[in-house]
């Protein structure tokens, strides 16, 4: 065994030397990364191999890679594993919040909530506003609004999550709890 340098600058015996194989046209890939890990490769290599390991038991759990926006306007991104239990919209008058609510792996909750200034729909043709018969349905439709602000919150339990979002939409998500993301068949 070869005594390798350890992260915090001492040597260590104990950590075994592996050796990958880096094909030449993945040399500028791995010369980047390790200059964003200010020259520790092996921490970069790690840091991707449990991302990677995380994120393929969390699909083998039913779990899915979900990006969602928050913030003001264009706001930032954030990642998490999750599956969606339910979708909620409300309006009231020109307002509109879009309800998602997620649970992680570990069992608790994340509810990402939309909520825009303004709110409209038209005509297919996008030339006039729209009563009634394009929310039910009736005729074609599209709509839009200005996003002003999107949050993403997480709660440990259903109780924490019942005041935090519609009672319709946690009726629903409240029934999904007890069922498993995935169910194996036997075939």
């Amino acid at each position: 065994m070869v005594a390798r340098p350890h992260p915090a600058g001492r040597y260590d015996a104990s950590v075994p030397n592996r050796t990958i194989y880096v094909s030449d046209d993945d040399q500028p890939l791995y010369k980047r990364a390790q200059e964003l890990a200010g020259d520790n490769l092996s921490a970069a290599i790690s840091q991707a191999l449990r991302r990677y390991v995380e994120l393929g038991d969390a699909r083998a759990s039913g779990f899915d890679e979900i990006v969602v926006k928050i913030g003001t306007g264009a706001g930032r991104k954030v990642r998490f594993s999750g599956v969606l239990l339910g979708d909620w919209i409300d309006t009231e008058g020109e307002r509109f919040e879009h309800y998602r609510v997620y649970r992680g792996p570990t069992g608790k909750f994340a509810i990402h909530v939309e909520r825009t200034e303004h709110w409209e729909m038209r005509d297919a043709q996008g030339n006039q506003l729209t009563g009634w018969r394009a929310w039910t349905g009736i005729g074609m439709a599209s709509g839009g609004g200005k996003p002003a602000h999107a949050t993403l919150d997480v709660v440990d339990t259903l109780e924490e999550l019942k005041p935090r979002v519609p009672p319709q939409l946690y009726e629903m998500v409240a029934a999904l709890v007890d069922q498993p993301y995935v169910e194996e068949l036997d075939l």
